[in-house]
């Protein structure tokens, strides 16, 4: 029986992969400190999987594409919340403010900050945090902290059920260590070359590791595209899972090379090490790799940051962030951080 006097709590992250994982070294800690409370998390559909074995949570609403918040709010509001933390700070959270009133609280986006380094390239950051412990400051009134640790994926046993016995018939030898690779993001200047990952994997072989090579749907191509070039110690599991199985694909790797994409932030919530090739993005921003297993690779270029997000394109035309960030720089920190 749930404690009437305990907070119920509500936190709206809609997306993306990253920021929805991000949450959940807060959501422990808000556990941990109030342990009858009921926890409510509200996030897309397509998303909720990320959270729906986590023991941390009481419930999770996933918000259908085709379903908009105006619909929600009467549900919403029946539960009666007693903390309202807005983790998302968007026009559609922002919303809820209206349809569900309360005492919501949001954590500082530092927009004005970003835009600056953006477009100035002058850092007036006075938050060095990660967004995983700017999100606490929207629970101040449940008196919680960061514990360190990093986000969680709990997998169900379906998902690890599920992949252990694709990977038991894919035909990779299992009598070297497996390291996973991903390629894909959803902007393009996040991207690495795709002839960098050839010469990556080819040298990864060599050095002794089976790969398998992880994204979804969108990532089949290029997934298969190296796959071909690094021969028979390669196999694609891109578009093969949905977040869970990736999950549960990731924690039987030794490590991930990967851009600066959810996947990235899938793996360091099943406690498998990273290495982070990062691009038109930067550590100020706060998405850097939220666990000390991980090793981000990036170039002192003087046009860093040129978006926060990505982007269809390079502003200045040549992608050097990415394209002059060599394979023999990326094997070494594999070398020194996975190997």
């Amino acid at each position: 029986m749930l404690d009437a006097s305990a907070p119920n709590v509500l936190a709206v992250r809609f997306s993306s992969i990253g920021d929805v994982l991000l949450t959940t070294p807060l959501l422990r800690a808000i556990r941990r400190r109030h342990p009858t409370a009921r926890i409510t998390v509200l996030t897309k559909l397509v998303h909720a999987p990320l959270l729906s074995h986590n023991p941390y949570v009481n419930d999770v609403i996933g918000l259908p594409a085709d379903r908009g918040v105006f619909g929600l709010a009467a549900e919403l509001r029946r539960n009666r919340f007693t903390h309202l933390l807005d983790l998302h700070d968007s026009v559609r959270s922002r919303m809820l403010h209206l349809l569900v009133p309360g005492r919501w609280r949001r954590y500082p986006k530092h927009r004005l900050a970003r835009a600056v380094l953006i477009h100035a390239k002058r850092n007036w950051y006075r938050d060095p945090r990660q967004v995983a412990e700017r999100y606490f400051d929207a629970a101040r009134d449940l008196d919680v902290t960061p514990d360190g640790g990093p986000p969680d994926l709990f997998l169900s046993a379906e998902a690890v059920r599920e992949t252990a016995d694709w990977m038991d018939r894919i035909g990779l030898r299992g009598d070297r260590p497996l390291l996973a690779l991903a390629p894909g993001a959803a902007h393009a200047t996040k991207r690495w070359p795709l002839e960098h990952w050839h010469a990556l994997a080819r040298r990864l072989i060599a050095d002794g590791f089976e790969l398998i090579v992880v994204g979804g749907s969108e990532d089949i191509r290029i997934a298969r595209a190296i796959v071909a070039n690094a021969g028979d110690r390669a196999v694609n599991a891109a578009g093969q899972f949905g977040l869970q199985g990736t999950g549960a694909v990731l924690q039987r790797v030794r490590g991930l090379v990967s851009g600066d994409t959810g996947v990235m932030h899938l793996a360091t919530a099943v406690g498998t090490p990273v290495v982070a090739l990062f691009g038109p993005t930067v550590r100020p921003f706060g998405y850097f790799p939220y666990t000390p297993r991980a090793e981000v690779v990036e170039l002192p270029l003087g046009c860093r940051p040129c978006s926060s997000k990505g982007s269809s394109r390079c502003p200045l035309g040549h992608h050097r962030c990415l394209g002059d960030m060599r394979p023999e720089l990326v094997l070494e920190a594999v070398r020194r951080s996975v190997a």
